[in-house]
């Protein structure tokens, strides 16, 4: 508690500059509705989707994580915040990074969105590379599956996560400045971070200072792992934002300048490995074929896994603007511009060994029509462009700059309690190597679907879709040409890119059913994905923990389940029963995909009691014995957790809460089967997490 006070007394005032949710922005009688945490009813309308439909009206189901169920969940990365719900794992690395996995599959092909525009950082290239959101300073995440994500390229093949922020107000501020300030402290990791922020307004312009500071030391695993705690896996945050906006009755138009600085450790990091290279399909590493204890003294004495870290540095300009009805025939126009000046250096021993820099822009035009002839659409056009460079030990990649210009088109109608959507994109993508080799790809993608309405309770959709990715430049290029190499020690890998490789191609087919209405609730899942030239990274030898990786193309498939069954047993407890699974394997009889995570059941229990409310869960993760090439088998593991709120009346325009959240309050041990270092890096131990917001 003491921490708790210092935490309260010293980063709130040092980070004034700082975050809000979105409930801080609704009026005194909306943020009493908030406690209530599981409202199966509450219509949420999906703003990454063109029509912005409520999720229960999506051809796929969709993951909507807001107000305080967020703010409980929120974990440094972003992964990390929406792992455990339905369909969604993570690939984590240590307490610093940690990309979501949707459906058995990651960055390239799970996308991030800032309010429908581009992350452009270096998430894409390694599981060691930060995704740069702060979890603190969201107000709401959408997570799109299947071909509702379609409209956002072949990155999002697999899924796109929009992150949902207040640095451009889209309205004024009830009674001119609304706020709010939040500090918690977490026990496995020793965590103290601190979250301001402020909109207040002067006539039509709306002014907004976010901002957060948050450090963490190495978290704490179970006494059964070979340390107390994983080397390597603090990190020290911090993101500052100032933006503002005009608003008018129909819309708002607006700018934002976000700066985040973020260093945090990387486990694993093994300089014993830093003379392996490649002979053909097979790896050397000096040692190699000499007797193993001889290996082991040199990684005790050249490892210095505690020593070595990231430096992220980032700057954002954010554009955003959305009309309605300024013409009879337009009934929105959106746009979206974001301008990314991205760097981070990975320090070893105090000196840095290589750096990655991105400066990319990404601009977004969606134009909606009034309806026409029964169809209701949106057209649009994106363009964005990525100059991205990898100098120092760990050059595997080559200088390159991307380009990639598309158009889209969705459309809907209505034809009786059936309404269909149809949806294409194409792209036109080019990466220059700056030794004059370049790639060129068009992607087409196209998708159809139809939503039944049963009575207004039920409904059944099915949607179809052929949809194309384009190669990025790790895959074609990494260690394709001097004077680059491919060794990657994060991930203890040494990678070689196909430049010859082509479009990816899924199709697909899912089926969604749901219950929308009455004390019964549930939104279930079925999905099959056939692909054509599937791009992956294949081990073709492996020293100890040291693998030699490849990318190529073969046929593949996935097939999968997943989504949850709410009861409400009384108006103020609810019970539910949720889980997933997914199964990945190459065809031709040519063995599973790596790092597909395993299957998962639990079960959960909530109820709101006046002021106070609480909920424990428990899933079980199945163990993962369909592996690849290389790969060991996962145990399974069964995890816990827990929350208790306590909202606190301070006013007639502000109010507070209270709250503790523990998870694996059983101390499990546990390998996540999705993460490249999962032997290095298990999941964290028991922790309890204890925060105070209030807002006004």
């Amino acid at each position: 508690m003491k921490s708790l006070g210092l935490l309260a007394g010293s980063s709130m005032l040092a980070a004034l500059s700082c975050a809000m949710p979105a409930w801080a922005n609704e009026s005194s009688d909306e943020r009493e509705d908030y406690g209530q945490h599981s409202r199966p009813d509450r219509e949420i309308i999906v703003t990454a989707h063109p029509l912005s439909v409520l999720s229960n009206e999506t051809a796929t189901p969709v993951i909507s994580l807001e107000g305080d169920d967020l703010v409980h969940r929120a974990q440094s990365t972003l992964g990390d915040t929406l792992a455990g719900m339905p369909g969604i794992n993570v690939d984590n690395f240590g307490g610093g990074a940690g990309r979501p996995v949707i459906r058995g599959q990651t960055s390239p092909r799970v996308h991030s969105l800032s309010d429908g525009a581009n992350i452009q950082d270096a998430s894409a290239i390694s599981p060691d590379h930060a995704v740069t959101a702060e979890p603190l300073l969201l107000s709401g995440i959408e997570v799109l599956r299947g071909p509702s994500a379609l409209i956002y390229g072949g990155s999002a093949i697999g899924g796109a996560v929009n992150l949902l922020d207040e640095k451009v107000p889209t309205k004024l501020p009830e009674g001119g400045i609304t706020g709010v300030v939040e500090g918690r402290y977490g026990t496995s990791d020793n965590e103290r971070a601190g979250v301001v922020g402020i909109t207040a307004s002067v006539g039509r312009l709306a002014l907004r200072v976010e901002g957060v500071k948050r450090k963490t030391d190495d978290y704490e695993v179970p006494d059964k792992f070979i340390e107390p705690q994983v080397d390597g896996s603090w990190a020290d945050t911090s993101t500052i934002t100032v933006g503002g906006s005009w608003i008018s009755d129909n819309g708002y138009v607006g700018l934002a300048y976000t700066r985040q600085h973020n260093d945090y450790g990387l486990p694993g990091h093994n300089h014993a490995y830093e003379d392996c290279h490649p002979h053909g399909a097979h790896i050397h590493c000096g040692t190699h074929g000499e007797e193993e204890d001889d290996h082991d003294h040199d990684h005790e004495e050249e490892g210095h896994a505690d020593a070595v870290f990231t430096k992220l540095r980032s700057e954002r300009v954010d554009f955003r603007g959305e009309y309605r009805d300024i013409l009879p025939a337009i009934e929105r126009v959106r746009l979206r511009g974001a301008f990314t000046d991205y760097r981070h250096s990975e320090i070893e021993e105090g000196d840095v060994a290589t750096t990655f820099s991105n400066k990319a822009h990404d601009l977004r035009l969606e134009l909606t029509h009034a309806p026409l002839g029964g169809l209701r659409g949106t057209l649009g056009v994106q363009h964005s462009h990525s100059n991205f460079k990898a100098i120092g030990e760990e050059q595997f990649l080559p200088p390159s700059k991307t380009d990639n210009t598309a158009l889209f088109l969705m459309e809907s109608f209505k034809a009786g309690p059936v309404r269909f959507e149809l949806a294409a994109r194409h792209e036109w993508q080019t990466i220059k190597i700056n030794d004059g080799r370049k790639a060129t790809h068009r992607p087409f993608s196209v998708s159809g679907s139809a939503i039944w309405d049963i009575d207004g309770d039920y409904s059944v959709a099915l949607s179809l879709a052929r949809s194309q990715r384009a190669p990025n430049v790790q895959e074609l290029f990494a260690n394709t040409g001097a004077p680059w190499r491919g060794i990657h020690l994060a991930t203890n890998t040494w990678e070689v890119g196909t430049p010859t490789l082509g479009k990816e191609t899924g199709k697909s087919v899912d089926l969604t059913f749901r219950k929308t209405k009455g004390d019964t609730t549930f939104t279930l899942g079925l999905y099959h994905q056939d692909y054509n030239n599937y791009i992956f990274a294949r081990t073709l030898d492996q020293f100890e923990d040291f693998r030699l990786i490849q990318y190529m193309a073969a046929d593949a498939r996935f097939t999968g389940i997943d989504g949850d069954i709410r009861y409400q047993v009384t108006p103020d407890v609810g019970v539910a029963v949720f889980g997933d699974y997914v199964r990945a394997k190459l065809k031709d009889g040519l063995g599973n995909l790596p790092r597909i995570p395993a299957g998962r059941l639990g079960g959960r229990v909530d109820g709101v009691f006046g002021p106070l409310y609480g909920d424990v869960e428990l899933y079980q993760v199945f163990d993962q014995g369909k592996i690849a090439s290389f790969e060991d088998r996962t145990s399974g593991y069964t995890m816990i957790n827990a929350t208790l709120a306590y909202s606190l009346d301070i006013g007639e325009r502000a109010n507070a809460e209270l709250f503790l959240r523990g998870t694996n309050l059983a101390n499990e041990l546990a390998y996540n089967h999705a993460s490249f270092i999962k032997n290095a890096a298990p999941l964290r131990g028991r922790s309890l997490l204890i925060g105070l917001r209030a807002g006004f």
